[in-house]
């Protein structure tokens, strides 16, 4: 259970969408203090907001970042990408980058704020996943979000004896520019930060965000063919 009236956090992509409504979630409960990172960065007029400048996909940056965010108790790694195309058939290009952001990237800031966190009495991590970490079809957007599930679990064990709380989060789309183009049904991103910040302050350590999730996730008990989903092609 993290508590975040009073805390200092920092959101991964924080500027815009989804980012941007976790920022504001988290003042909206009391938060002190949110460092919003964005590759490029816009000032706020609220002075509970700072905006830093971040490349998730540069160790130097993360690095950088965290030098200067060291009061920080909660980290949401929110920050993704989605390149469309199949796997066969996708630029071998955006498949590496697909993964170096929704991975390794989540992965860079996890191992730079962890010490960070364990300064700071423990706090919270919340990794952004998808119903499509669940789901054949998704291409390489749903096998990066399904390896940074299993590291994310992986983290829950390494992070336990510093008495941090990992929350891994499922949903299916939030209405976010990053999928703007998809015909889908879509939560409102503050939909989808008021439950995933319940979940922080309840203690949960996974949030099934929506309907999809949870049918996603009970379909895992079932056959493959179960789980097949479509997009990109």
């Amino acid at each position: 259970m993290t508590t975040i009236e009073g805390s200092v956090a920092l959101v991964t992509g924080g500027q815009r969408g989804l980012g941007r409504a976790f920022v504001h979630g988290l003042l909206s409960r009391g938060a002190a203090k949110v460092y919003a990172t964005a590759r490029r960065t816009v000032e706020s007029n609220d002075p509970r907001i700072v905006p830093l400048t971040l490349d998730i996909t540069d160790p130097d940056a993360v690095e950088a970042v965290a030098a200067q965010a060291g009061d920080v108790g909660i980290v949401v790694n929110n920050a993704g990408a989605l390149f469309p195309g199949s796997l066969l058939k996708a630029d071998m290009a955006d498949v590496v980058a697909t993964f170096e952001t929704n991975v390794f990237g989540a992965l860079r800031v996890a191992r730079a704020f962890a010490p960070i966190l364990a300064a700071n009495g423990g706090g919270a991590l919340v990794d952004i996943h998808s119903a499509l970490s669940w789901g054949a079809g998704a291409a390489a957007y749903g096998a990066s979000k399904a390896a940074l599930w299993s590291l994310t679990n992986s983290l829950r064990i390494e992070l336990s004896g510093q008495h941090t709380q990992v929350v891994g989060v499922h949903l299916g789309f939030a209405d976010t520019d990053m999928v703007k183009a998809m015909k889908v049904d879509k939560l409102s991103p503050e939909q989808v930060a008021d439950a995933v910040l319940h979940g922080v302050e309840k203690g949960e350590s996974e949030v099934l965000v929506d309907e999809v999730s949870r049918r996603m996730k009970a379909a895992l008990a079932g056959p493959v063919e179960g789980l097949t989903v479509t997009i990109g092609r």
